[in-house]
């Protein structure tokens, strides 16, 4: 649920260290805004849904959106303002980064670099966003309620493995009416969205120095084996190499 202070303005580039479960209440910019986490893993949440994103993704905050921020881990957040939009969205998203686009994000939030130098970054790093291409980190906020309902049970409990006719039992509708309602309202089918959801679930965990294997568990994976090939495909690495990879980031 989104806090009530929801018109505040806040700059829009800055950086800043955030503690394991703090966060950022709602707020908006007039500029169009690059989100990182240089360290941790970083949720921002509106009223459509949410998008989660480790060190290897950002997040895109389009101008005029309310929108929240929660750290998992120690986080090391990057904000960053942009007056143009090179990837023509009208709505949050995540997106890849790729080694020198993460170095361009950290430089770009430095306070201490001179204006000219910052502005030809800015221009290398908005060509390099164009060809960032979106990845599918995206939790819907539902509108039906038995819908809603559902997310409800699966967010609070990720690792059952209740069907959606034995959920749509404890929210009054049938599975066909809850299959009809994910594809109708969040594009995907139940299964793919249980998916993200233990993803999103298992990004918090591994954020928080959970071992693999219990991370697996707890999300509802039948195996450790079984959870790093999700992962894998929809990381392109393992949780492993994710965590060896992780390096603390300066902030300047």
């Amino acid at each position: 649920m989104m806090s009530e202070s929801r018109h505040e303005k806040r700059p829009a580039t800055a950086t800043r260290m955030l503690s394991a479960g703090a966060g950022v209440d709602a707020h908006w910019h007039d500029e169009h805004q690059i989100v990182y986490a240089g360290r941790g893993v970083l949720a921002v949440t509106t009223e459509s849904g949410s998008w989660i994103a480790p060190a290897t993704r950002a997040i895109w905050i389009p101008a005029g959106t309310v929108h929240e921020h929660r750290a998992y881990g120690r986080t090391d957040l990057h904000a960053l303002g942009l007056a143009g939009n090179p990837l023509g969205l009208e709505r949050p998203a995540v997106l890849l980064v790729e080694p020198l686009l993460r170095e361009l994000i950290i430089a770009c939030t430095s306070v201490s670099d001179p204006p000219e130098e910052r502005d030809r970054m800015l221009a290398v790093l908005m060509d390099r966003l164009r060809h960032s291409p979106q990845q599918p980190m995206h939790l819907p906020s539902a509108r039906d309620p038995r819908l809603a309902a559902l997310c409800v049970l699966l967010d609070l409990d990720p690792a059952s493995g209740s069907t959606l006719e034995e959920l749509g039992r404890r929210v009054g509708a049938s599975g066909r009416t809850l299959s009809r309602l994910f594809r109708t309202e969040f594009g995907m089918t139940f299964p793919q969205w249980r998916t993200q959801l233990r993803l999103h679930h298992a990004l918090r965990l591994l954020a928080e120095d959970v071992p693999v294997t219990a991370v697996a568990h707890r999300c509802g994976w039948a195996s450790a084996s079984a959870f790093i090939e999700v992962f894998r495909r929809a990381f392109g690495h393992t949780p492993g190499a994710r965590k060896h990879a992780r390096q603390p980031v300066v902030l300047r």
